[in-house]
């Protein structure tokens, strides 16, 4: 039988033998329908019972039936509509249809040509591992009145993703000079290196020599394209350098960094910065370079010289610059570029002319720009990180033959470093705003953007909190109202660290480095009349660490655009060049300028 009864029924379905003849006895014939499931009939069925009507009361009694049949269905090889009710009607269920048909878009769009992006986009979340991902969505999701879970960043969205390996060559654990050089060059090298491959002696700047790497910043302006390089870091700091510096140690930032020794035969990263476009120009012979477009980003004390009477309007120190060699570095830059901007404050940023305007050398800070957090007690005004990457397009689109843009979010790093989650999501959700700066101004048909981390840190969520638990409140139980305790007795928070300087109640300060006036705390503290939520609080760790460390594990990889579909799956860090390198032919293109 093909047809599925689902309902109960007693059907008489023939009355034989009918006469005025009462003493005749009836025969009767009774259908019953078995439900699905049942011992008899998995799939349902019908149970036919005769028998003759003895009493004469019209119905077949149990001492009646004389035969009994069993006619079971056949399997069912679909279901009905009303079957599939509590699928089809369920918000889960119907959210999870929706993306697939987005992924099927997705997959029939996608540009799978080599060389088809004009423009190239790289977001590096510094220390922003899955962990971090995951407890800035939720905290987003909170912020804006959601139970917080099913919310998505916007780089979340993208279509396409992966997992990078990030051990340096030398190091289980990495660091952001090694693996940002992976990014930008193809080629991992060793910790603390920044644009030189694993023969480097750490330190040892002639080891370096010959063994320099080529990135894709330098690709793209050989190349022709407009290039730029944002960071909330000091601008010379690891990761930013390593898309223009060469460097045997990620800590010589200037000379003053330098051993005597080092400093006669290499270059400092701010002074390499300054003099990019010789540097490349000298590099490759024949080549001409119109040196980045857009730089911004903190550090300036690195450009200034060691005299209190270059200190910037906004200086810290009483004396900002560290120099000494007497070189002041902003000034050299603007010699080098007349028709540039330089710029420190947020007023001088919003003044900049984006039509007009060759290149743009911004910087907002003596050290590393503040947290997003603490950005409004800055005393000139820094701009946020979305802000730049506006800021830092509409400049770099005005050259026809496309840009290589790459934007740092380096204070997530610098949060963890200090065990403070409130700004690690933080800058986290103003990355996240950032991408979908870089989504609503550019083409999925002419852009690559892929957004990505440099590293991992030791940060945990943990225990079991209900749906929609503040993320950085303490855990409290499905059912319950009230935290729940530890075997000491003690409440806990969600977000943790496995070590790091551990507990601190700093209540409002949102400069997470306050918490480096305080010794490493070790055991636990009892959070019973704690504001876990203050963006001062810093949480428990479980090993005393002056500072907390990076962690080992893959991170997550989301692109968008020609050439995205090849981010799939766990590959090398170094993987990533190669994906840039296909989707916008920068190796061939700089080849061909080279050539000429």
């Amino acid at each position: 039988m093909k047809k599925l009864n689902l309902i109960s029924l007693a059907v008489v379905v023939a009355l034989a033998g009918c006469s005025d003849d009462d003493d005749k006895i009836d025969s009767l014939t009774v259908e019953n329908a078995i439900t699905v499931g049942s011992e008899q009939c998995i799939n349902g069925g019908i149970e036919t019972l005769t028998g003759e009507d003895t009493n004469q009361n019209g119905e077949l009694d149990a001492d009646e039936v004389t035969a009994t049949s069993v006619v079971c269905n056949d399997p069912a090889t679909s279901l009905n509509a009303q079957q599939l009710a509590p699928l089809t009607t369920n918000t889960w269920f119907k959210e999870a249809k929706t993306k697939l048909a987005t992924s099927q878009d997705n997959i029939a769009n996608i540009i799978t040509e080599s060389g088809k992006a004009k423009n190239v986009i790289l977001f590096v979340g510094d220390g922003m591992g899955i962990s971090t991902v995951t407890a800035a969505r939720i905290l987003a999701g909170q912020l804006q009145g959601k139970m917080g879970e099913e919310h998505q960043l916007s780089f979340e969205t993208l279509p396409f993703s992966g997992f990078a390996k990030t051990y340096n060559v030398d190091a289980q654990t990495p660091d952001s000079a090694g693996t940002m050089t992976a990014m930008v060059s193809g080629v991992k090298t060793d910790v603390g290196v920044i644009g030189i491959d694993e023969a480097v002696v750490n330190g040892n700047c002639s080891s370096g020599k010959g063994h320099e790497l080529i990135t894709s910043l330098e690709l793209a302006e050989i190349a022709g394209k407009s290039t730029g390089i944002i960071s909330t870091a000091r601008i010379t700091h690891a990761t930013p350098a390593a898309a223009y510096a060469k460097a045997a140690n990620r800590n010589w930032e200037d000379i003053s960094d330098m051993p005597e020794s080092e400093a006669a035969n290499c270059e400092d990263i701010a002074s390499q910065l300054v003099n990019f476009e010789k540097n490349l120009e000298t590099r490759f012979a024949g080549v001409d370079v119109d040196g980045i477009e857009v730089v911004m980003g903190g550090g300036r004390r690195h450009f200034l010289p060691k005299d209190a009477s270059f200190n910037s309007a906004d200086a810290v120190s009483s004396v900002e610059g560290d120099r000494t060699d007497g070189r002041d570095l902003t000034a050299e830059w603007q010699a080098k570029y007349p028709n540039g901007q330089y710029v420190m404050d947020q007023a001088s940023f919003d003044a900049i002319d984006v039509v007009n305007t060759k290149q743009v050398f911004g910087l907002f800070n003596e050290s590393h720009m503040q947290y997003e957090a603490d950005r409004s007690n800055d005393i000139a005004g820094e701009p946020s990180l979305s802000e730049m990457t506006a800021k830092a397009l509409d400049v770099l689109d005005n050259n026809d033959k496309g840009f290589f843009l790459t934007v740092e979010a380096g204070r997530i790093d610098h949060a963890h470093h200090a065990g403070n989650a409130y700004n690690a999501l933080n800058d986290t959700i103003e990355l996240s705003k950032a991408v979908q700066v870089a989504l609503d101004k550019t083409s999925i048909e002419d852009t690559l953007i892929i957004v990505t981390a440099d590293h991992s840190h030791v940060f945990t969520i943990a225990g079991y909190p209900k749906r929609g638990n503040p993320i950085l409140g303490k855990v409290v139980a499905v059912g319950e109202t009230e935290p729940s305790l530890a075997a000491d007795n003690m409440p806990y928070t969600t977000v943790g660290y496995t070590n790091g300087g551990g507990f601190r109640d700093l209540g409002e300060e949102t400069d997470a480095d306050a918490g480096y006036n305080f010794a490493p705390v070790t055991g636990r503290v009892d959070l019973t009349d704690i504001n876990t939520q203050s963006p001062g609080f810093h949480q428990e760790a479980l090993v005393p660490l002056s500072s907390e460390t990076h962690a080992g594990e893959d991170v997550g990889v989301y692109a968008r655009g020609p050439g995205a579909h090849l981010v799939t799956g766990t590959n090398e860090q170094s993987f990533i060049f190669h994906v840039m390198d296909y989707a916008a032919d920068l190796v061939q293109q700089a080849d061909d300028k080279v050539a000429n």
